[in-house]
């Protein structure tokens, strides 16, 4: 008897995602709990686990479909026998017949047809298996690569477009520099010349925006619609801050299991200027202001399918060591991509660093219904002026977007120089002044 395999719940007011990828094929053996499709939703991609031990029978929906919470996706049968030749689901004949109509220039295994092979690469590392998704197929199609012959950095190993145009790369790099002409072998004959490249040859690609993006996108707009943004800068002095974590970071990292990085003196730094500037770190709802006795930093992280900000809450009550820890862990997972709806809800204020991009300078726009947004950027030696003397100093722009409805000009650059005193001067930070 076959089990359904449901869209699990998704989170606090998320009603459906998108099928993303399928993990496993029907036909495939799966371990109970083990995860046979990844949802993308409008903040973070979600994996479905087998309810049972079985057999993939049938696939359900095909990748790109939208599902709701609740839905029967695929069917899985605990008596079945791997490696039977399941037929092919409405969704998938539909899928291929949009992809590939004719399959025409393409081998068996790019095809994805479930009466062929479907595209594998295997490493060295034992059975691993990773599954083409349909941009990957159309990269390594366009670039002439053997897909088998790559080693993934997605999650569980899988090819990424990224690793298709790095081996293109690398194969092009590779290539032997004319030479006189070798004598043909019998057995095989040399390969028909293609004709290079012309230097004016111009491509397109048309990709669909991800739940992510495309969530990103309207919230970002959302907020310039609403709020009256505007942004003040000042520069900070680096120096105090370079000069503790050069003294301390081998001793913070013995004790702590973490290294003592800059977020965690912003964070304090900005919880400390929050108490004497707390419009900032309030919001509007409706004709009301609400004020918090807490602070939950948003904190911006790339991952690989864009920005997230998970939340660090009852930062202002936190020490050093807790902060970076929970940064970290932020940032390891957003790689990982198991960040969870739960992990990004809420936050009274979001802390963002262009710097390890390279940002000289930004206007970060604000995460409503937040009324601020502190940019960090790169540190730079600038020559400053010290006592009548002109020195290099390793400085930093600062950037506090802010929501003019709430915060007026004088609190903005009030809690900016408060942040910038106690970043200048750490030991304010441990005195609370």
């Amino acid at each position: 008897m076959a089990t359904d395999v449901e869209v699990p719940a998704l989170g606090e007011s998320i009603t459906e995602g998108t099928l993303a990828q399928w993990l496993k094929k029907p036909g495939e053996a799966v371990a109970a709990d083990e995860p046979i499709a990844s949802l993308e939703t409008d903040k973070v991609s979600v994996e479905v686990p087998s309810p049972i031990a079985g057999v993939l029978t049938e696939q359900l929906a095909k990748e790109g479909d939208n599902v709701a919470v609740g839905a029967v996706i695929a069917r899985i049968d605990e008596k079945a026998t791997a490696g039977a030749t399941a037929a092919p689901s409405p969704a998938q004949a539909a899928a291929e017949a949009t992809t590939n109509p004719a399959g025409a220039g393409e081998t068996p295994a790019l095809r994805g047809d479930s009466t062929a092979p479907v595209a594998e690469a295997e490493h060295d590392e034992g059975d691993h298996i990773t599954t083409l998704s349909p941009a990957v197929r159309r990269a390594v199609l366009e670039y002439h690569v053997d897909p088998s012959s790559i080693r993934g950095s997605g999650k569980d190993g899988r090819l990424t477009k990224d690793d298709v145009i790095a081996a293109a790369q690398a194969q092009r790099s590779q290539a032997p520099q004319a030479k006189a002409p070798a004598a043909p072998v019998p057995s095989a004959p040399a390969p028909e010349a293609r004709p290079a490249a012309s230097t004016g040859e111009r491509h397109e690609e048309r990709v669909k925006m991800t739940r992510l993006r495309q969530t990103i996108a309207r919230r970002l707009k959302e907020a310039q619609n609403t709020a009256a943004m505007l942004t003040t800068f000042n520069d900070v002095d680096m120096s105090a801050v370079i000069d503790a974590r050069g003294r301390y970071k081998d001793l913070f990292e013995k004790k702590h299991g973490i290294r003592l990085g800059f977020m965690g003196f912003f964070v304090k730094a900005c919880a400390l200027a929050a108490n004497d500037v707390p419009s900032v770190n309030a919001s509007i709802e409706g004709d009301e202001i609400v004020y918090h006795d807490y602070l939950d930093v948003s904190v911006a992280v790339s991952a690989p399918k864009g920005l997230v900000v998970p939340v660090v809450r009852n930062a202002d009550r936190m020490s050093f060591a807790e902060i970076e820890k929970s940064i970290a862990n932020f940032g390891k997972r957003a790689k990982e991509g198991t960040l969870t709806a739960d992990d990004m809800a809420g936050g009274t204020f979001t802390i963002s660093n262009g710097g390890v991009f390279g940002s000289l300078l930004s206007t970060p726009i604000i995460n409503p219904p937040q009324s601020a947004v502190l940019g960090m950027h790169r540190i730079e030696e600038r020559p400053v002026v010290v006592n009548g003397q002109i020195v290099a100093r390793p400085m930093m722009y600062l950037a506090l977007s802010y929501d003019h409805r709430l915060i007026d000009g004088r609190e903005a650059v009030t809690f900016l120089v408060r942040v910038k005193e106690a970043i200048e001067d750490p030991t304010r930070l441990l005195i609370d002044l």
